[in-house]
């Protein structure tokens, strides 16, 4: 399996099977064109918990918590548990917090940029340039020393700190169910309307997550080490399984009726083009400084990279800042002060690419 999963065909299939099984989770329940998306699921994680109180997403998303083990379980079977961390913790956290306040200018992460383009929303074509450029901006640092140190190889047990958080995660929300009409249960909040309203069962959607966590530690799947590979050495092969992606999840929303074409009326998005770009291209620039998408870096969590855990918690927090402080978008379009917060988290970016290298540009 190891060695089919890091092959082309490999990678094929394992964007075939999340684009199919993000499809069928939206179909179940999840919000439109967000079968999964690591950001928005991730900010509803953080609204569950009260790191902000935007009443309509909050809710503990077992597909995080099914990425992450799925990889931890990979990882273990396979013996590629490493763990490891120490490579400039406090920028990476910084990092997923911008990365964070650009995918909810446009309201979504890679994954979803995907997934929305699958499903008809055009929006998504400027968000993927957007994500493309900041990925472009990126491989210009790479290329010039750009370099945040190397890990160090570190206690088993700090390995497992991330995984446990999820097993912690999914332990509150078995003891504090959902109850019907009511905003909070126990410790955890509770969306009574929009997004975090809408999910799909329970067990349907950690078991899909724990398959798709599963599959992309053994093939590496990412979003944006696809167009970093394209970019830097023209190599396809990641980019193989991104096309699978949407190609699959396209041909399961035309059997389900869940494709809509157009720019308008299109579940959880906005269409002001230039934010949507903008937004996005702050989210690429991030996730290239800081080596991984949003989903790679929950898998890499899995594997016991304390690094990546905390560029997830540095998005978690990005999460109630943007919702704390009005940053985020909404089907309104960006707010002002998510149009300033894009402009800073650029600079901040643009900072850390020009400052942390091992020579001179």
């Amino acid at each position: 399996m190891k060695n089919f999963l890091a092959s082309r065909r490999g990678i094929i299939l394992v964007g075939s099977v999340i684009g199919i099984l993000a499809a069928v989770l939206q179909k179940l329940g999840n919000p439109g064109n967000m079968g999964i998306c690591v950001a928005c699921f991730e900010r509803d994680i953080a609204g569950a918990l009260g790191l902000h109180r935007a009443p309509i997403v909050q809710y503990v998303r077992p597909e995080i918590i099914g990425l992450v083990l799925g990889a931890f379980i990979a990882a273990y079977i396979f013996k590629e548990f490493k763990p490891r961390s120490g490579s400039a913790p406090l920028v990476r956290f910084i990092l997923g917090v911008f990365a964070m306040i650009g995918a909810l200018i446009f309201l979504g992460c890679p994954w979803r940029a995907l997934l929305r383009l699958a499903g008809g929303d055009a929006n998504a074509i400027l968000g993927l340039f957007g994500l493309s450029v900041g990925v472009w901006i990126g491989t210009i640092f790479l290329k010039n020393g750009y370099t945040l140190g190397r890990t160090q190889k570190t206690y088993k047990a700090a390995g497992w700190i991330f995984p446990l958080l999820m097993v912690g995660l999914l332990v509150l929300m078995l003891l504090n169910p959902q109850i019907e009409g009511a905003e909070k249960s126990g410790i955890l909040f509770y969306s009574l309307e929009g997004p975090g309203s809408m999910h799909a069962p329970l067990v349907i959607s950690l078991l899909a997550a724990v398959i798709i966590g599963f599959l992309a530690q053994r093939s590496r799947f990412c979003t944006m080490g696809a167009l970093r590979d394209l970019i830097l050495f023209k190599h396809t092969h990641l980019l193989s399984g991104i096309i699978s992606l949407v190609a699959a999840a396209f041909v399961t929303n035309l059997i389900f009726k869940q494709f809509n074409f157009g720019f308008s009326s299109q579940p959880v998005a906005h269409s002001m083009h230039l934010w949507n770009f903008a937004g996005m291209v702050l989210a690429g620039l991030a996730f290239t400084l800081a080596g991984g998408c949003p989903g790679r870096q929950l898998f890499l969590a899995g594997e016991g990279d304390g690094d990546a855990a905390i560029f997830a918690l540095g998005m978690i927090v990005g999460a109630a800042f943007a919702h704390n402080f009005g940053l985020a978008s909404s089907t309104a379009g960006a707010t002002t002060a998510g149009m300033v917060a894009t402009v800073i988290g650029l600079v901040v970016c643009m900072l850390i690419g020009f400052t942390m290298k091992e020579r001179t540009i």
